[in-house]
């Protein structure tokens, strides 16, 4: 089962501009424009980590997501992974 987990906050700075997210990760000095629903993800995620079911469940009721499919939702947090906002843990 894979635990994923937000970047520590204080590494963020975060900024909304209607539709779009600028988060810049003071850990790696890059700026990232992110739209929905990445932003939710890292908010819902937090440091303390959860699944991919569970944060699915999590999504369709704080946020009214309900095309959220779970492939969709893994490759999200794929991409976020990838740009260092969240980590995967086995």
């Amino acid at each position: 089962m894979t635990l994923y987990r937000a970047c520590r906050v204080e590494t963020l700075c975060i900024d909304w501009l209607d539709d779009f997210t600028l988060v810049y990760h003071r850990a790696s000095g890059i700026t990232h424009l992110l739209t929905a629903p990445a932003p939710e993800i890292i908010a819902i995620l937090g440091e303390a980590g959860m699944t991919l079911a569970a944060l699915g469940q999590r999504l369709t009721a704080e946020f009214d997501i309900d095309d959220l499919t779970e492939a969709a939702l893994a490759a999200r947090l794929a991409e976020l992974v990838a740009a260092g906002l969240v980590e995967a843990r086995a």
